[in-house]
Formats: structure tokens, sequence, C-alpha cells
């Protein structure tokens, strides 16, 4: 008898039949699709090559070329610390905005590195941040590179908007994770956190996002699913070992899919640190990082919110907040009343398996693979932030005993 030995997959030198077996096994939404397959298709092309100031602003002169009637001028380029995954540059633009004129706009350019922790889209994200004007406080918008035509890599350009992630002083874990705003401001920013969130979750998303890099899955699983199948597809494309753990995760996330019976735009990312408010007024200023949002169910921004790697204990010692907020209990009313929807609590139970499994494919998938390859400016943080993997498969533990 012959024994046919399996060749192993090379994943940092993905062959073109092995991406493709890759998209019919995972089917997801096309745009999602396009972003994952560009980043294997590209990934044998050499690490992150470090990019300067003036390179950044040579890129931003052409895209502005390009979409700018009459003159301008780059001013004040510098580079904006803060977020774990893409590097931004903040600089002042003086320009004649049409219907205003002659202006001078305080504005960031965000752009992927080579490979970051997570791999989305910038159409996607500029898309939904336009559609969002005046529905809930986010940068303005303005251009999007989400083909690298102009930059390096993909890119957005938004405005600058002031405001803070903490309170001054405050001690926080990386990423804005753990933020203790104390007692006084945590009581003014308790009800927009969660007003905002019911505020999306109503929104009429339909009216502006047609014809867009979303796509609508049908109510029902398929939310679900599709979300599953990003995931699973991830963590096939950038994984370095079996997790037996992750495989029993997912299999009891597939077979135990809940029913969407309404879809809602959902942040993804929704928690503090992806949020500025201002200081001497303690009011959410704007919303960041919506990378991550697709349509879906709304248990699984209530789910990712109440994680409890994402808060702590009150002053008290006993009453543990969610998000730093409030409780979890009290968190789930508030949001009950500002949306006249419902939360089902073993929905919430079933996205907090699914949000452990997420994290622990972006820290000990994507961000290893990130940094083996050199594909990062971040490679430091990234490789601080995968022992957090180990921590979350224990938390994934944890609720899969109390679920399953």
């Amino acid at each position: 008898m012959t024994r046919v030995s399996k060749v192993p997959i090379d994943k940092n030198r993905p062959s073109p039949e092995w991406i493709e077996s890759l998209r019919r096994r995972f089917p997801i939404e096309p745009e999602i699709d396009r972003v994952l397959t560009r980043k294997l298709t590209l990934r044998a092309g050499g690490s992150y090559s470090p990019i300067g100031l003036d390179a950044l602003s040579k890129s931003l002169q052409a895209l502005l070329e390009a979409k700018v009637e009459g003159a301008f001028e780059i001013l004040d380029p510098t580079w904006l610390s803060g977020g774990a995954s893409k590097l931004q540059m903040r600089f002042k633009l003086s320009w004649n905005r049409p219907g205003i004129g002659r202006i001078l706009t305080d504005m960031v350019v965000r752009m992927e590195p080579a490979e970051s922790i997570v791999e989305t889209s910038r159409l996607r994200e500029f898309q939904l941040l336009s559609a969002l004007d005046g529905v809930l406080p986010v940068p303005p918008t303005f251009w999007a590179d989400p083909y690298g035509d102009y930059f390096p890599y993909p890119a957005i350009i938004y405005g600058f908007v002031e405001g803070v992630v903490k309170p001054t002083g405050a001690v926080s874990n990386v990423s804005g994770l753990g933020i203790n705003f104390g007692s006084p401001v945590r009581a003014l920013l308790a009800p927009q956190f969660v007003g905002h969130l019911a505020k999306l979750h109503l929104w009429d998303w339909g009216k502006k996002m047609e014809g867009s890099a979303f796509a609508t899955p049908s109510l029902g699983t398929q939310p679900t699913e599709w979300q599953l199948n990003w995931w699973a597809r991830v963590w096939e494309e950038d994984g370095n070992e079996d997790v037996p753990l992750l495989r029993l995760a997912l299999a009891w996330l597939r077979e135990n899919m809940p029913s969407t019976d309404r879809l809602s735009m959902i942040h993804g990312d929704y928690r503090a640190g992806n949020f500025l408010y201002t200081e001497h007024e303690s009011r959410i200023s704007a919303w960041l990082d919506w990378e991550l949002a697709h349509l879906g169910d709304r248990h699984e921004d209530l789910a990712f919110a109440s994680m409890r790697v994402l808060g702590h204990f009150a002053e008290d010692g006993k009453t543990f907040l969610v998000n730093g907020m409030m409780p979890a209990e009290a968190f789930f009313e508030a949001y009950e009343k500002a949306s006249g929807l419902t939360v089902e609590i073993k929905k919430i139970k079933y996205f907090h398996v699914f949000y452990a499994f997420r994290a622990a494919v972006l820290l000990l998938g994507t961000g290893y693979r990130a940094v083996r390859g050199g594909k990062t400016h971040q490679d430091l943080v990234l490789a601080w932030i995968m022992a957090l993997g180990y921590s979350i498969q224990e938390e994934l533990r944890e609720i899969l005993e109390e679920v399953a």
C-alpha cells in the first residue's frame, strides 16, 4: 500500500490554489473576501518597509492633486499615536473646500501596514463614516484610497476630532483596555455610551448604504454564519499551530448559531478606548475604529461591550462595571429602554464565546503572522499583545464550560 504524504502549506508564500480553496470553504462578504485574498496574494512580497513623513506626504500630495480643485498646501505633518493596527499621520490642509471657500482643516491619514493584526476594508470604513455623519458623533470623512493607488497601502483621510480616550493621568492597558474613568466621569459617559449604541442599532442603514461595500445577509443564521466563516478563514490563513480549544469552540458556535430577528449596523469593537470625549464636559465627541463594522445581530455589540476583559471592578471592589461604565444588568436594562429592543441573555452568552474565539484568532494567529513576517510597524506592540492570547483562551474555556 502506497502512503501518500501530505504536502505542508507554506502560509508565508501561499499558492493560488490554496487561496482559492479557502475562498470556496468559507463563503463571506465579497468585500471582506477581496481584502483577505489581497493579503494572501501579496504576502510573499516582502516585509514592511518603514515609511517616513516625507514619503507619506508625497503620497498624500498625489491623492489631493487628483481629488482637490485649485491650490492647496499640506502643513505640519506629524505622526499620530494610538491603536495597534494602522499607521496614522496628522496634518493640516489649506484648501478651497466646496461650498465653504478657503479653509484650514485638521486631518488624519489612516493607512494599513503590509499586514496588520486585523485586515479590513478602508472602502467600508469610508462609506460607513460618510453615511453616519449627523447620526452619531464620528470624524468627518474626505477621501479614501481603498486600493493603494496613491499610498503604499490602502488609506482613508478623515477629520481630526478633539478629545481624549481616558482621563488625564489615568493608566490603562494597550489600546485603551480597562480604562477607569472614575465615578463622576463615568456617570456622565455611561448614558451616552448606551444611547449611542441604541441609536446605531436603530439606524435605517438601508437608505444610505445601498450599493455599498456592505453585503446584506438574510434574517436567520446567515449573519452569524458569515462572521464564523470570516474568522475561521483568518485562522486557517494565519494560525501556526493546532489549538484544540479553538476547534471545539468553532464547532460549538456552528452548532448553536442563533437566529437574527432584526438586522442592525454592528460596530464590532464597541468599547472604551474607541471613543473620544471632551474632558471639560465629558461629552463623547467621536466614535473611532469602525473597521470591523458589518450588518448583523444587535447582541454582537452588547456581548462585546460586556466582555470581562474590557471592564473592571468599581471602587467597592465587588461591583463589576461593563466597560468601566455600569453593572451588566443595568447596562442591558438601559439599552432596552433606549432602543425599545429586547435583550436575550442566551444570545449574549453565545456571542461571548464568539468574541473570545475571535480574539484568540487575532492574537494567536494574525498577530503572530504579522510579526513573524515583519509586516507591521507595530511589531513590538503586537508581540506583547500576543501574550494575551493565552489568557483569552482561558476565558474562552470558562465561557464554554458555562454554556456547553
